[in-house]
């Protein structure tokens, strides 16, 4: 595949990720809100989310679902979602939030915390605030917006798709930073996912202080 055949395929992927974005643009709905989460699985470390709105004209080729790219792409779409996103924020809840409420409420908190953040500097640029949200397949019951919840959404909407990117390379970065403190658990490798390596780390140095606790019961016992 030559390089303009590649381009036309990654304009074509493009469109058909903008299918529920332009619905929603027919209705008169001009600021859509795309929602994810990365981190629900880790041992260890925050759940992140990010929430983006895109403009109509938005042009980056090869934004998808976060966990189909490589590092080195989604560093470079990260760059360029953040250059060409409407408004953009990241939500967070850390591990001491995942065990005191679990995964599911915290990864919840979090997209709510995003969407906020976004919808406040949409009302302070002037606009009236986001006025639907795509999202990855929850409902948010504390955001009173339009929603909604579609079921692998980070591979067909490209709102939620920029957010998943955002959020990926947001919390990958930080347990790099985290491998710095916490040498024990190869964090920059597996940023915090139960490896063999992890698993290891936590047999030889115990639990760190971003462990989730509830995630490693049968280990704690």
């Amino acid at each position: 595949m030559n390089k303009e055949e590649r381009e036309a395929l990654l304009k074509e992927r493009l469109a058909e990720m903008n299918k529920y974005e332009n619905d929603l643009r027919k209705n008169g709905i001009s600021f859509i809100a795309g929602v994810d989460e990365v981190g629900r699985g880790p041992l260890a470390g925050p759940v992140v989310t990010a929430c983006a709105v895109l403009p109509p004209d938005f042009d980056v080729l090869g934004v998808d679902d976060s966990k189909k790219l490589s590092e080195k792409k989604r560093e470079e779409l990260f760059e360029k979602i953040k250059e060409k996103a409407i408004a953009y924020a990241i939500g967070m809840a850390d591990n001491q939030v995942i065990d005191d409420i679990n995964i599911l409420e915290a990864t919840k908190l979090a997209m709510a915390e995003a969407v906020l953040k976004v919808d406040k500097t949409l009302k302070e640029q002037g606009e009236n605030g986001i006025e639907h949200v795509l999202i990855d397949a929850l409902t948010l019951k504390s955001v009173d917006i339009p929603q909604t919840g579609i079921i692998k959404g980070d591979a067909s909407s490209v709102s939620i798709a920029a957010a998943s990117i955002l959020a990926k390379v947001t919390r990958d970065r930080m347990m790099v930073e985290y491998a710095e403190k916490f040498t024990d658990y190869a964090f920059e490798k597996n940023k915090g996912y139960g490896t063999k390596a992890h698993y290891e780390g936590i047999e030889k140095a115990g639990i760190c202080e971003i462990h989730r606790k509830t995630f490693l019961k049968k280990i704690l016992l």
